[in-house]
């Protein structure tokens, strides 16, 4: 190992001492695992106190570890031995840049400090409502960047994260779960997880609650990101899982959450969340395909239903008004409202069931469906039909 090397590496180990360091990027791999590019390393606190956090950048996925402060020198010494030939550490005292060439050869340069403080590394707890830009799972997810500012790019998905707590804390304070020290959440479509992580954030961290929220995506590699994300981060109560809306089993839950899940993977989710008697249902649909090609229109609307666009409209309405109608027969309240603005992004109808202790009016409301379905010819709707072919509630 070069001078300039061990020099790269006790200065990394300094900056750590020293509480200066900012992060620190290896690039330029040239050794034996075919996909590596790139390693960056950042500082996160957890439950166990300030470790390091590393993120494995590869071309066909992203995988992280955490470490302890510790580890920190054996760790850069032997991903630079493994193969990476740059490096390049910021701290608050300086920005140093390591080049190793093919012969062993290496050059280090050394400049003035790009970064003049330190990121936060845990939650303000002055914040009652509010995530803080700091959090780590924000960074590791790309929102925001080393110094907690939101990116460019992610201006829009900050709002929307912010949103989606803010609508998520005032329904279960309005609900029967407005008391309770333990929550369980299930997120349906859970993507990357975004919401999944703010989810789980807000309430064990800033209402001090015991959660336990799962989510569930087909997409495994982002699972598997999801779930070393977590563990990361400290989140014992947070998992994610590989499977589908329709065949997974959710269980007992009290909030069931489902963003924009395509077409009729909408209706699987409230149907499941209806069956497992939870509290409250959050639902952002999209994709709706279903009643489009059923839907004949009244004579009365012939004129307006003949432009496409609007023939859409009215089947995206048809499909959440009548989701809405059978939430309120299996005995919930229903909510159905903006939930981001059109300019930040256009899936953006929230419908929301709360559970009541009275009955809806089973008779009444299929007399109003019954009446709906037959002025547009519509002959099936999928949580309909899941909730007539399921037992009765």
């Amino acid at each position: 190992m070069s001078d300039n090397v061990q020099k790269f590496i006790g200065e990394f180990v300094a900056s750590l001492s020293s509480q200066t360091f900012v992060k620190l990027t290896l690039g330029n791999y040239k050794g034996a695992d075919k996909h590596l590019q790139k390693v960056q390393v950042r500082l996160v606190k957890t439950k166990k106190g300030t470790r390091l956090f590393a993120l494995y950048r590869s071309e066909t996925r992203d995988t992280v570890k955490n470490y302890d402060l510790k580890e920190g020198r054996p760790l850069i010494a032997g991903l630079l031995e493994s193969g990476f030939r740059s490096g390049h550490l910021f701290s608050t005292a300086n920005d140093l840049q390591l080049d190793v060439g093919n012969r062993g050869k290496s050059r280090l340069n050394i400049a003035k400090p790009t970064f003049k403080t330190v990121p936060a590394l845990d939650h303000d707890r002055e914040k009652k409502a509010q995530i803080d830009k700091g959090s780590f799972y924000l960074k590791a997810l790309g929102i925001t960047d080393d110094t907690g500012r939101v990116r460019d790019k992610q201006q829009d998905k900050w709002r929307q994260v912010n949103k989606f707590v803010e609508i998520l804390a005032g329904l279960v304070d309005k609900s029967a779960l407005k008391d309770r020290r333990q929550i369980s959440i299930v997120d349906m479509g859970s993507g990357k997880g975004y919401l999944t992580f703010a989810a789980y954030d807000y309430f064990r961290n800033i209402r001090g609650i015991e959660a336990k929220i799962t989510g569930v995506d087909t997409k495994v590699d982002t699972m598997g990101l999801c779930n070393e994300i977590a563990a990361a981060s400290a989140f014992e109560g947070l998992s994610f899982v590989e499977g589908t809306i329709a065949d997974y089993e959710i269980g007992q839950v009290d909030i069931l959450i489902a963003l924009h899940a395509c077409d009729t993977a909408t209706d699987d989710a409230i149907y499941k969340g209806i069956r497992a008697n939870a509290e409250i249902i959050i639902a952002v649909p999209c994709c709706h395909r279903e009643l489009r090609p059923q839907i004949k229109s009244p004579v009365m609307f012939a004129d307006i239903m003949k432009h496409g666009v609007m023939s859409e409209r009215i089947a995206e309405t048809l499909t959440d008004g009548i989701r809405s109608m059978l939430l309120e027969r299996s005995g919930y309240s229903t909510k159905l409202f903006e939930f981001v603005a059109t300019e930040h992004t256009p899936k953006n109808n929230m419908l929301v069931g709360t559970r009541t202790v009275k009955s809806n009016g089973h008779n009444t409301i299929d007399e109003k469906l019954n009446s709906l379905k037959g002025l547009f010819s519509i002959g099936e709707q999928r949580l309909e039909t899941l909730l007539k072919s399921g037992p009765s509630l």
